[in-house]
């Protein structure tokens, strides 16, 4: 394993407008699953924009949650906790989620690009796992009545639907 995390473009284009979105929604404590990490630079950079926080990140690659663990330890931020190997197609996810404190399960640019299937298991997993008042987040591309919002996410969705027509 190199030291280098992978770096997915989307996440430090989109980084700045998630975080601003958190800041009004999110109360001031507690804990905040991101599910679906991927190289953990939202998780990071929320981490250090708002460190009363615990920010748990996960993902379903076990390659990417080794990155993630190298980067939580590089980071020496004490609010970005041991990330979690966590697939949204494993049912049983709240096995792994044990912290009392969960106040919010986020998860950005995942489900355009995976299995419908995933995006059924993030909704099953928070309905039938996670406590009043936990709030689920959601980011990406979504169509509005229908219809893409942008040409380039009409693209995308295409380019996606060529290499598995299970996604986009």
């Amino acid at each position: 394993m190199t030291p280098d995390r992978p770096v997915f473009a989307a996440a430090d284009r989109n980084k700045h407008a998630i975080l601003d979105v958190l800041r009004r929604i999110l109360p001031e404590t507690g804990t905040v699953l991101e599910i679906a990490s991927g190289g953990g630079q939202h998780v990071a950079h929320f981490a250090r924009a708002m460190p009363s926080l615990g920010w748990l990140p996960s993902d379903a690659d076990a390659e990417l949650v080794e990155h993630l663990a190298e980067m939580t330890e590089r980071s020496a931020l004490e609010n970005l906790l041991a990330p979690l190997y966590l697939d949204m197609l494993d049912t049983a996810w709240a096995e792994y989620v044990t912290h009392d404190d969960l106040t919010a399960v986020i998860n950005a640019n995942m489900i355009h690009i995976s299995p419908w299937a995933t995006c059924e298991g993030l909704m099953r997993g928070a309905g039938e796992h996670l406590a009043e008042p936990v709030q689920l987040l959601v980011y990406g591309p979504f169509k509005v009545g229908g219809q893409h919002t942008a040409p380039s996410n009409a693209a995308f969705s295409e380019r996606l639907q060529s290499q598995d027509p299970s996604w986009g």
